[in-house]
This record gives C-alpha cells, sequence and structure tokens, in this order.
C-alpha cells in the first residue's frame, strides 16, 4: 500500500461511469445524494483494504441505464439493489461462481471484455454528442465538446505516465468551483427509507434485476478477477470471483436499506485505475475516502456540483479506458480464439450479453465435444 501521485491519478480515471449515473439518479431519479456516494466509498475503502489492489467500484450500469430511463422512483431502485445485494452475497458465500469460472475459456472472457470496451466508447460518445437531461442546461455544443473530448483523450493515453488523468480532474474540479463552489450547501442530503411492496420487488426484479444479472456475472465477476489477475499475476490470488460477488453484493444490501445507488466491480474498472497508474490499494481507500466525505460533507449540494463537472473531460477518461481495456485481447494467441472472442463481443455488443456469452460458451465446448468424438472414432477404426 502505497499514496503516491500515481495512485491518485489512477484513483480518478474512472469517473467518467460513476458521475453521470450518479448525477442522473440524484436528479431523475429523486435519490438522496449522500444515499448515493455513501455504499460506493464505502465498498471503495473496503476494496482497498481487502483486495490490496485498484479494484474499482461502479454504478450498475444496465440496471441504472433503465431506472434512469424509465423514471423509477427511489423505492424501485432501492428494491432492485436488495435483490442484488442478496443474489450475489448467496452466490459469493457459496462459493458457486468459482466453480462456474473454470467453464469460462479465455476467449469467451475477453470476449465479454471487448464488450466492456465497447460500451464504454459508446457511453462516451454519448456524453458529448447526446448529453444527458441532467447535464443539459450547462452542455456545450456537440462540435465543441467532441473537439475538447479529443484532446483530452489524446492527452490521457499519450500522457498516462506523467498522471494526466489527475491534472484532467483538478481542470474538472476548478470548474466546479467556480460554477457551484460559492453556493454549494454544506452536510449530508436527508435520506428516505425506502419502503417496498410485493408489486415494488416485482417491478424491480422483471425490469431492473433480471436485465442486470448477466453483466453483473460475466463482467464484474469473472472477466474482473481475469482482469486482476492478468495485471498482478499471483498478487491477485485472493481476487476470486465468489469474494467480489460478495464484497459488492454487501454493498448493495446498504444501498437498498438507505434508497441509494447499487453499485459493482468492473474490469473496464480496473483497467483505468492501472492504466493511469494504480498499482496497490491505496487508489481506492483514497477514492472512498472521497466519495464519503463529499456524501456527508456537502450532500445537501452534491446534485449541482456533479452536474457542474466538464462531460468533455469525463468522456475522455472513460474512452480512454474503453481502448486500454480492448487491448486486454492482444494475449489470444490463434485464428480460433481471436474468432471466438470477436463474435461474443460484437454480439454481446450489438445484442445482448447473456446471448453472447452462451453463444461462446456452445461454440467452445462443442467444438471440443466434436473433435473428442472424432477423435474417439478414429482410435476405435484402428
Amino acid at each position: 500500500m502505497r499514496l503516491d501521485r500515481r495512485e491518485l491519478a489512477g484513483a480518478v480515471a474512472d469517473l467518467g461511469v460513476l458521475v453521470p449515473i450518479a448525477v442522473a439518479l440524484i436528479v431523475t431519479n429523486g435519490l438522496s445524494p449522500t444515499a448515493v456516494l455513501l455504499p460506493a466509498g464505502l465498498l471503495y475503502v473496503v476494496a482497498g483494504l481487502v483486495y490490496r489492489l485498484p479494484i474499482p467500484v461502479q454504478p450498475l450500469k444496465a440496471f441504472g441505464a433503465i431506472a434512469i430511463a424509465q423514471g423509477l422512483g427511489a423505492n424501485e431502485i432501492a428494491a432492485g439493489a436488495l435483490l442484488m445485494g442478496a443474489i450475489f452475497v448467496v452466490l459469493g458465500g457459496s462459493r458457486l461462481l468459482d466453480l462456474a469460472a473454470r467453464a469460462f475459456p479465455r476467449p469467451v472472457i475477453r470476449g465479454v471484455q471487448l464488450v466492456v470496451g465497447l460500451l464504454f466508447l459508446k457511453i462516451a460518445w454519448g456524453l458529448v454528442t447526446d448529453p444527458p437531461a441532467a447535464f443539459a442546461d450547462d452542455a456545450l455544443s456537440a462540435n465543441v465538446a467532441f473537439g475538447l473530448a479529443a484532446v483530452a483523450l489524446v492527452a490521457a493515453l499519450a500522457f498516462k505516465r506523467y498522471s494526466v488523468s489527475l491534472v484532467l480532474v483538478a481542470i474538472g474540479v476548478a470548474v466546479v468551483v467556480a460554477k457551484e463552489g460559492s453556493g454549494a450547501e454544506l452536510g449530508p442530503s436527508a435520506l428516505a427509507l425506502p419502503s417496498f411492496d410485493v408489486a415494488t420487488f416485482t417491478t424491480a426484479l422483471t425490469v431492473l434485476v433480471l436485465p442486470q444479472l448477466p453483466l453483473s456475472f460475466a463482467n464484474s465477476c469473472l472477466a474482473t478477477a481475469d482482469a486482476a489477475r492478468s495485471y498482478f499475476g499471483e498478487r491477485a490470488a485472493r481476487v476470486t470471483p465468489s469474494r467480489l460477488a460478495a464484497s459488492f453484493g454487501s454493498a448493495d444490501l446498504l444501498a437498498g436499506a438507505l434508497g441509494g445507488m447499487p453499485v459493482c466491480h468492473g474490469a473496464g474498472g480496473l483497467t483505468a485505475h492501472v492504466a493511469f497508474g494504480a498499482r496497490t490499494g491505496a487508489a481506492p481507500v483514497a477514492m472512498g475516502v472521497t466519495l464519503l466525505t463529499l456524501a456527508l460533507g456537502a450532500g445537501a449540494g452534491l446534485a449541482g456540483l456533479l452536474a457542474a463537472f466538464p462531460l468533455p473531460i469525463l468522456a475522455a477518461l472513460l474512452a480512454g479506458a474503453g481502448v486500454l481495456h480492448i487491448g486486454l485481447l492482444r494475449d489470444l494467441e490463434g485464428v480460433p480464439s481471436w474468432a471466438l472472442a470477436l463474435v461474443v463481443g460484437l454480439v454481446g455488443f450489438l445484442v445482448h450479453l447473456a446471448v453472447a456469452v452462451a453463444l461462446g460458451l456452445v461454440l467452445w465446448w462443442g467444438f471440443r465435444a466434436a473433435r473428442a468424438i472424432r477423435t474417439a472414432r478414429t482410435a476405435y477404426a484402428r
């Protein structure tokens, strides 16, 4: 564990996912800003201390996108968080995910990571060409925003070893202070405990949880554990799919109880943290402490503060993480492995991740079964 300039630069590299979804849930869906950031901050601190690596914390992306698009209320979001938490705490505690991971070959996992990288690029594009409603009042024109994002992206990728992500975020914070700093309210925002009934849980299960489950299983658990091994080798021995499920599942139980934002881990976020300098658990601890400070010290005015953060900077960080995450495919060998990863990636991006993973597993194991049958027949014929 160490805390230096590079760790801090890596710590802030994943804000491109966190900030837009958090702002939209606060402004559009009426969630308490303190409740939104509190579970994320606590999980960041716990992840840094437990895993001792820059394990990321992100909002549930499919879950959040659907909740925002359909304007669901805090009760449905809280019910969904409780269901997600219960499911993954049970899966993590049973160690079933570690067993299931053995059935997933590397090309399929790399295909999942390709999906995540492409989704990051798609979200980054949307941030500058079609800004979320919560940012629209102060949005730049699409051409100007795209130009600024492109410059920031090139700088982030070309000079990442010089902690340029920290410089970009510092510029963003300066813009926030200039716009909103003088009028920001201090102290936590009010917490309103959610209320539940059967209809609330039914809506949460069918609309929010079921679409999110494949992504959380494949990306938050399997792909994150695989990416950690790729980056850190034996240092990542404790980063297993089951432990990841248990840690973010526990945070989601808290988010559900508070009426906050459900969270997860993510392979793309890990790439962002690592690519921009983070190497130890100090990065997530620093990020967690920052989020907790904001949640408790400035929660009352947090909606305006976060919405004032420049979108081109968020888009650049997100696009940079997407490009670098797609680079994980470089360790694949042979045309069949590359072909399978590309099929999984494109189907997952264009159709659905669950369909892509199922197709990838059928192709991989079907091919091996057919080859085994041919070998057995050949041996029998002799």
